[in-house]
Parts: structure tokens; sequence; C-alpha cells
């Protein structure tokens, strides 16, 4: 009886042991490096609500929910996350009316004047702005003009409050038609233009993908007028695993090259039925 219990103790430790070091090793394989900064866009991952995606977030080590109102700032608080991007619609302005029209500068202005308050109250950052959209009436250098005018006049209350304002690239040719910033180059030349430190670019490797391509080379030459990286995976927006054509791994260790701080936004559409595992897989990806 004695021996029997004895084999029944050492299984049951053996047992154990084997349970722990799976356990471990699992633990291991699914903590983050801390080379890269993550965030997610709420918006993407619609009807599931902000607690629920924060609650996950927090869980798999992101650090951020973003592109978020900021009435949404005491749930982000609530879980301990932050804001990586302020959204910067409201209002009556957005992705299709914004800065490229003068007619806009005033009310924009005091739109802005409210983000940048209330953001800054939060201790976060970052407040996306927008382009606005081409229309017959105006050209895409006279719209570089006019959003480097009404931006320029906004940024010294942005840097005396400690906020960035980054515009977004956006690509035309398929899910914003007429955007005017699809191009890195026409946003360069817009930071040029401002002349604020607290002025850059999100850059949008599914947006960048599709309009201009050559991503890592891009990363490597204008970094330093990217503040934000948005993912998603082409064709379709959606898992940036191996059934899209972009090697988001190799993106990052390009990015961490750069010496980046700030934060890269899960972007892409799941189309699985397991939402948080594609968020997951997406943010193991970038964990390089």
């Amino acid at each position: 009886m004695k021996k029997n219990i004895g084999v029944t103790a050492l299984g049951t430790t053996v047992g154990s042991i084997k349970n722990q070091i799976y356990a471990t090793e699992t633990e291991q394989s699914n903590k983050l490096k801390g080379r890269i900064n993550h965030s997610v866009c709420h918006w993407v991952f619609n009807p599931m609500s902000l607690d629920e995606l924060c609650i996950a977030s927090k869980e798999m080590g992101i650090q951020s929910v973003e592109i978020l109102a900021v009435d949404t700032f005491p749930t982000l608080q609530k879980h301990n996350l932050v804001c990586g991007m302020v959204s910067g619609i409201g209002q009556g302005w957005g992705i299709e009316k914004a800065w490229n029209k003068i007619e806009n500068h005033e009310g924009l202005t005091k739109f802005y004047h409210y983000l940048i308050d209330e953001t800054a109250k939060a201790g976060f950052k970052n407040i996306i702005c927008f382009s606005g959209n081409r229309d017959a009436s105006i050209n895409d250098q006279q719209g570089l003009e006019n959003c480097a005018i009404g931006l320029k006049k906004l940024m010294p209350y942005a840097e005396k409050n400690g906020i960035n304002i980054m515009i977004e690239l956006l690509n035309s040719k398929v899910d914003h038609p007429n955007y005017m910033c699809d191009h890195t180059e026409w946003a360069v030349e817009l930071c040029k233009k401002v002349d604020s430190p607290n002025f850059k670019i999100v850059y949008d490797i599914y947006h960048a993908q599709i309009m201009d391509g050559d991503i890592i080379a891009t990363i490597k030459k204008y970094h330093p007028y990217f503040g934000h990286y948005h993912t998603g995976g082409v064709p379709g927006r959606h898992e940036i695993d191996a059934s899209q054509e972009l090697n988001y791994p190799a993106i990052m260790e390009a990015i961490v090259e750069t010496g980046y701080q700030g934060f890269v936004a899960q972007e892409f559409i799941p189309k699985r039925e397991d939402k948080i595992a594609s968020l997951k897989q997406g943010v193991m990806l970038c964990d390089v």
C-alpha cells in the first residue's frame, strides 16, 4: 500500500511539474518584449463594447485603446489604459470635411481647442486630424497651402498644452474616394510647411501600401515625420497574418530600428469569429 501511495504521489508530482512547465512556457510565449508599445482601435471591433475590449486588451498587455471621443476617457481610466490617439471627428468635422478649405478653419479651430483642453486634462498626448476631400473647387497644392495656414495657427495652442496633432494618411483608391492626404510625400510636405515639433503623420500601413507601397524604405526615409502607426492587412483590411501581402514582423523591425517610442495600433477589421484571438495574433506578430 505504501508503494502504491508513493507511485501515485510521484505521478501527481510529475503531472504538476509538467503543468507548471507548460504554464510557464505559455506565459513566456505570450509575454510582450517591450520594444513595441501596443494600441488597438475600438471601432474595428464593433459591436464589442469598449469595456470588453479594454478588459481583453489589458490581459494581453496592450496599453492603449484609441480613436475615441473624449466622453470615453473615464472608461479608459477605469481600466488604467490610455488613449494613444484621440478622435478628431465630431461637431460636423471629419475625414471629408476638414483643414483643406479655409471656410472650415474657424469651426475646426474651436473644436480642436476643445479637444486639446480635454486631452491634456486627461493626461493623453495625441489628437488625429484630416485633410478633407478634393473637389472641383480645389486642387492638391491649394489644399496643402490651406491646411498649412489653419494648422500653423492651431499648433502654438497644442504646443503650449503638450499635445501632438497628427494628420492621417488614408487611401483614396478603395476606402476614401477623393481624400486629399493620400500620399506620403503630400503629408511630409505639409509637416514641413506647418513646421512644428508637435505636428506629425499617422502612418497607416494599410492605406500606405495601397497608395504608395515600398513600406520599409518609406519608414526609413521619412520616420522623423511619423508620430504614430496603424496596421491592417492588404488586401481587405483584415487580419495581418499570412493571408495578406505585408510582412508585419519585418515592418516592425524597421520601425524599432528608427528609435520610435510611440504606439503601434492594430486597426484591422477581424473577419474571424473569435475577434480577440485575431487581436492577440496581431499583437504577437508585431511584438518583435
